[in-house]
């Protein structure tokens, strides 16, 4: 990997950069970490013996661990951590960017959804599975403390590590886009054919929206509002 190298004016390597098929290797060892996990949730049948709790703390540790895992890569290879998208610069800016198209990403969503399932596409018996419904206060607290860590690290992850990497690899930022948006419904099989779809093409907003705006932080904003809606804004209120 890139040692003993000066940055450039915009935190750039000024020459050698990690090689295609380092970047190839670097990318199969953290998918073989990720997808095979993921793809379970196509076998989730019986809900009702997961509890939320469990759910909830298993996969802030696994998204923890995953971070940790990319923050790694990044030391490794002599990269700025802007490459993946953390940057505060302009982050007001960035919130209220998300917030507003966090509107039309719902709507947009919905309307997809109901039109795959007007196709005859599967989805769930319940709005939200047993693992992800909150009961009680505590319940609730450690529910939205889940949906900040789940926004955070899964835009890290599916947007700034992995497109970054498959547009690497791949030399399309297209290629990379879909690619990542592909990957990122494979942890939603749970919610049914039409379910993965709909998550899919939510990926590929998240995608399209941080290229746009070289930031995380506007898909991190679109993700947490989506997710705190659903897991915990409308269980609250007897809603889920």
């Amino acid at each position: 990997m890139v040692t003993g190298l000066n940055s450039g004016k915009d935190g750039r390597r000024d020459s050698v950069e990690s090689s295609w098929a380092e970047q190839i290797i670097e990318v199969s060892v953290f998918l073989f970490l990720i997808v095979p996990s993921m793809v379970l949730s196509f076998f989730v049948v019986k809900q009702g013996t997961l509890g939320f709790v469990f759910v909830a703390i298993a996969t802030i540790l696994r998204d923890v661990s995953l971070v940790s895992l990319i923050l790694f890569f990044v030391w490794r290879n002599g990269e700025p951590i802007t490459w993946v998208g953390w940057t505060v610069k302009n982050s007001r800016k960035e919130i209220v960017w998300g917030i507003v198209l966090f509107i039309p990403f719902t709507f947009s969503a919905g309307l997809l959804e109901n039109g795959l399932r007007a196709m005859g596409l599967s989805t769930p018996s319940t709005p939200l599975p047993s693992f992800l419904a909150a009961r009680g206060m505590a319940e609730f607290l450690l529910a939205f403390g889940l949906v900040v860590i789940v926004a955070l690290a899964e835009e890290t992850i599916f947007r700034g590590y992995l497109i970054l990497r498959l547009k690497a690899i791949s030399a399309s930022p297209a290629a990379a886009a879909l690619l990542s948006a592909a990957i990122f419904s494979l942890g939603h099989g749970y919610e049914g054919s039409a379910g993965v779809v709909t998550v899919g093409f939510m990926g590929l907003v998240f995608a399209l929206v941080y290229m746009w705006r070289q930031s995380l932080v506007a898909p991190i904003v679109i993700h947490f509002l989506q997710d705190f809606i659903g897991v915990v804004l409308l269980p609250l209120f007897g809603k889920g």
